[in-house]
């Protein structure tokens, strides 16, 4: 791989991995998620129990998946998960595959999520809110 082809990948990889958990991100998460995949993304939320099939724990997730099967997952839904595409701006739907991402590491050691997003800290200091849109108006959907 050239320093150029490496240079691109190292930029697209800090483009979907994000920065820092947030209020926004933890607001949509229980609005949307907890209620299956729990507080701790573990599959443990309170309606998981009712279901036909056992709600998947992130932390088994993030080492099977990667990270555009996860935002495919959550924008088109998979098994009895709805597909939160057509609820969701992009910017929201990367906000949830962050939280994947975030919540996967909660109880483990540092050195095992590492190995998952080692670009993190290396890239904190990017303005993600403009970068992703954030601030962008919510546009409204025609029927």
């Amino acid at each position: 791989m050239t320093v150029k082809h490496s240079t691109l990948l190292l930029f697209l990889c800090l483009l979907w991995i994000g920065c820092g958990r947030n209020e926004r991100m933890d607001r949509l998460y229980a609005q949307r998620c907890l209620g299956c995949h729990g507080p701790s993304g573990q599959g443990d939320g309170p309606v998981a129990a009712s279901l036909p099939v056992r709600v998947p724990d992130f932390r088994e997730i993030v080492e099977t998946k990667s990270t555009p099967q996860i935002r495919r997952a959550i924008a088109e839904g998979r098994g009895i998960m709805p597909a939160f595409g057509p609820a969701l701006r992009p910017a929201e739907i990367t906000d949830m595959v962050q939280m994947v991402r975030f919540l996967s590491r909660e109880g483990r050691n540092i050195s095992w999520w590492e190995k998952y997003d080692t670009l993190v800290v290396a890239h904190c200091n990017v303005p993600w809110e403009l970068v992703l849109g954030y601030d962008e108006p919510v546009e409204k959907k025609q029927p």
